[in-house]
């Protein structure tokens, strides 16, 4: 999948650690929960996590999740959007995936970028900052 197969439509992407963890589980009900706002607003949510597709379709069964859900188990995307590299967690500074999220407009670009955002309440913030 490529944004190009977006062009025209605004795009939600957001970068998630690990599938059936608490906290990714918890934000990507909330986004299934609201896509139909997402979908109100002509905005695609497409989620991307180092899992392998398997462990996804699992997820996305599990879950009942409709939206597509995108493997990157070499991190190579993640590292392109600067959603992969060091992080601090629980005092400790870590190497792994940055929770992040982007809005690209319907040209490609990136219109809104937030890095480090916390899985509770990101998906209610995100509705609100964007007024969808």
């Amino acid at each position: 999948m490529s944004l190009a197969d977006h062009r025209g439509h605004r795009v939600l992407v957001y970068f998630y650690p690990a599938a059936m963890t608490p906290g990714c589980t918890k934000e990507a009900c909330d986004f299934r929960d609201n896509l139909a706002t997402f979908d109100d607003a002509d905005v695609t949510v497409l989620g991307i996590s180092p899992d392998k597709p398997e462990k996804l379709a699992k997820f996305r069964e599990k879950e009942g999740l409709t939206f597509p859900l995108l493997s990157d188990p070499d991190r190579s995307v993640m590292q392109a959007w600067g959603a992969f590299g060091e992080k601090t967690m629980y005092g400790k500074t870590t190497t792994g995936v940055i929770r992040s999220t982007f809005l690209v407009d319907a040209e490609g670009k990136i219109e809104e970028a937030q890095y480090g955002v916390k899985a509770t309440g990101h998906v209610g913030r995100l509705l609100r900052d964007l007024k969808l």
